[in-house]
């Protein structure tokens, strides 16, 4: 049984309120702004809620929106912080958060990265509790034909943290995920030549608490959540709920090949959406009009 705590109130329309609600091996933080049905954005990497700031006041005049930390990210605490990470837990307290928020109707979900995945299993085993999903590169690498080079890269990572520390296995995984993909997959373009682009003042305060969460992320979600399998069979039992979509920049990349896979693999489309990886912090704008009109669909 979950107990939430009373939200804050705001203090302005744009300011939004914030609870905790407490979950099996944990207590999340989340925040909640605008009017209308329930929106829940589900962050990847090893942001929060905060990573939503730039595109939630857009959304939230249609929609009443719900950002959350991730358990063991940033405000989300874990009752044991070595515990290790599963996909169905994190699914389990979105679920719970869609309970507590949008009890007895469907609610629209967007996931991003690893909260893509937390998403996608979301909505494979509650699917009465999600109207519509928008999943934004999930990195299930094991969808792919070559996914054994995959977890071979994950190995090397791993084994750089472990014996090199943080910042050479983030390189080594940063590289990774930029590497093109192979030709057997029909979506291995070269990646597009990153452009020079001035991140807003509110990114770059974030990097400290970003940067506090990257041992967690890189140690714990990374491995178990890129180790995930989806149900391919349930997803396309569900395909009418599900949108799957890759960056406009990021095609080749690894994060980009398993949603190109996925919507060959459901006869589905494959939205583009603004930027890379990170589209939602590099072009927030078109970002959030882009993803109105796919909820809207």
């Amino acid at each position: 049984m979950t107990t939430p705590t009373t939200p804050t109130t705001p203090t302005t329309p744009t300011t939004p309120t914030t609870g905790s609600l407490r979950v099996p091996g944990a207590t999340l933080h989340y925040q909640v702004r605008g009017d209308g049905p329930l929106l829940l954005l589900i962050p990847g990497g090893a942001g929060g809620a905060a990573a939503f700031d730039n595109v939630a006041d857009a959304l939230a005049a249609e929609y009443t929106v719900a950002a959350y930390d991730p358990r063991g990210i940033s405000r989300s605490i874990l009752d044991d912080p070595e515990a290790d990470q599963q996909v169905a837990e994190h699914a389990d307290d979105a679920f719970r958060l869609l309970q507590l928020l949008s009890p007895g109707e469907p609610a629209r979900v967007f996931g991003t990265s690893s909260g893509a995945i937390t998403a996608l299993h979301l909505l494979t085993v509650h699917p009465e509790s999600v109207e519509r999903l928008v999943a934004h590169e999930p990195p299930v690498v094991e969808v792919l034909p070559d996914a054994a080079e995959h977890r071979a890269f994950l190995a090397t990572v791993r084994e750089t943290f472990r014996t090199q520390g943080l910042m050479p296995a983030m390189a080594a995984f940063a590289a990774g995920l930029q590497k093109a993909g192979t030709a057997a997959n029909g979506d291995a373009t070269p990646p597009r030549p990153a452009a020079e682009i001035e991140l807003p003042p509110q990114a770059a305060a974030r990097a400290e608490q970003t940067m506090a969460n990257l041992p967690y992320f890189l140690g714990r979600i990374v491995p178990s959540f890129m180790g995930y399998a989806p149900d391919i069979r349930r997803l396309e039992e569900l395909a009418n709920q599900l949108v799957l979509a890759g960056g406009q920049d990021s095609h080749g990349e690894l994060p980009y090949r398993p949603a190109a896979y996925l919507a060959r693999q459901l006869g589905a489309e494959l939205v583009h959406f603004p930027g890379g990886h990170t589209g939602l912090t590099t072009h927030p704008g078109p970002f959030a009009e882009l993803l109105r009109k796919t909820l809207r669909t």
